[in-house]
């Protein structure tokens, strides 16, 4: 079984990415979330031989991810698809000065690289997470809190709307890293507002983990 993750610099966890880079088997996974549940799944199934692709990249959007869909998805053929993304259409997806609080662009581009995911394998599993952030935290962003906050809650609904069309497994985030902050600062778990730190990771691997129980029978202790 081939699972790739697909997504932002969250995603992405500073992998290597050039091809005379490839020998290093240490870095090629990146260091986010995806490293650690490609750890936790393939040392509980080292007979399944699992195959894990991440093509994360920093700053990408949804636009950007369509960019380069034939190369880093449809071509990667997976069995699995997982996708992160949003926190950057979040804070740069709109014109200076004006709002597009619907993220109505958003949600057309995300249903497009899903509707293009199944038209290459009608099987594709798809695993969508829910883009999440500390808005208070967010430094040298662009747009005003307010806006940022609504942007983001209007692709938290758009994915919860794709997760339900296109029968994916929907991953919630904000509400384990909003109760989170309740047990430490929010810089604990997003150093910036915007990226996990290691304890942050953790989060989204183990709420990805609880949520695709069906797929890889993972259980959570």
């Amino acid at each position: 079984m081939k699972i790739l993750f697909q997504g932002d610099s969250i995603t992405d966890g500073a992998r290597y990415k050039s091809a005379a880079s490839a020998w290093d088997k240490n870095h090629q996974i990146g260091h986010s979330y995806v490293y650690i549940i490609a750890g936790l799944l393939g040392m509980k199934y080292p007979e399944r031989a699992y195959e894990f692709v991440n093509r994360g990249i920093s700053g990408n959007r949804t636009d950007m991810l369509l960019a380069r869909w034939q190369s880093d998805a449809l071509d990667v053929c997976p069995d699995v698809l997982s996708i992160l993304v949003g926190v950057n259409d979040c804070l740069f997806g709109c014109k200076e000065g004006i709002y597009d609080l619907s993220c109505t662009a958003y949600e057309e581009n995300y249903r497009r690289l899903l509707t293009l995911s199944r038209e290459k394998n009608p099987a594709l599993k798809l695993i969508l997470m829910e883009p999440f952030a500390h808005i208070d935290g967010q430094k040298n962003t662009p747009l005003p809190a307010t806006v940022r906050a609504a942007r983001l809650l209007s692709e938290q609904k758009a994915v919860r709307r794709l997760a339900k069309e296109f029968g994916a497994v929907f991953v919630p985030l904000q509400c384990a890293f909003d109760e989170a902050m309740t047990v430490r600062e929010p810089s604990y778990w997003i150093w910036d507002g915007t990226h996990p730190t290691e304890a942050g990771h953790a989060i989204i691997a183990r709420e990805f983990l609880k949520a695709t129980q069906d797929i890889f029978e993972y259980t959570i202790s």
